[in-house]
């Protein structure tokens, strides 16, 4: 992987979430946009799952954009972004994950068939803000997301260390 790289993960990563007593009710092959890596590791992202905007109904959108405009000491408001990739994006920062290579299926491909990397800098500079601040607080309280962070970041990182040996 490299950072600013968009992905698909493999089907079986979603259930190792599950089995860490994490949440992942979404059944779409999604791209993640690995957006950094980690400095707790060499070799562990991370990825935040991304959807397009434009598949949401009024509801959804509405409160979407209610939690974007929420003010910024507001820790709610980093828990999405919309930005323009191949479409106008939304990033689901609050759903973030940390993933390694042994779980990544294959690169999301830009309109010229190549592997997509994020380059705006605006936009990247705003994400990892917004990640930042996200996995700031999940320091703080470990496992507060639905997802487990904490847990899939242990579990990661105990895989990456074994395969060293």
């Amino acid at each position: 992987m490299i950072e600013k790289g968009m992905y698909y993960a493999v089907d079986n990563f979603y259930s190792i979430i599950k089995e860490l007593g994490g949440v992942w009710g979404d059944t779409k092959h999604r791209p993640l946009l690995c957006l950094i890596e980690s400095q707790e590791q060499n070799g562990l992202y991370w990825a935040i799952p991304m959807g397009l905007l434009k598949h949401r109904d009024k509801n959804a959108s509405d409160r979407i954009y209610e939690f974007i405009s929420m003010p910024d000491n507001d820790l709610r408001s980093c828990y999405y972004h919309i930005g323009r990739t191949t479409n106008k994006s939304i990033f689901f920062i609050s759903d973030v994950i940390p993933i390694i290579d042994k779980y990544i299926d294959s690169p999301h491909l830009g309109f010229d068939n190549s592997h997509f990397i994020l380059k705006n800098k605006p936009l990247i500079l705003e994400l990892e803000r917004k990640l930042n601040r996200i996995l700031a607080f999940e320091n703080t309280k470990n496992n507060h997301f639905r997802q487990h962070i904490t847990d899939i970041k242990k579990y990661l990182i105990n895989e990456l260390q074994e395969n060293k040996k």
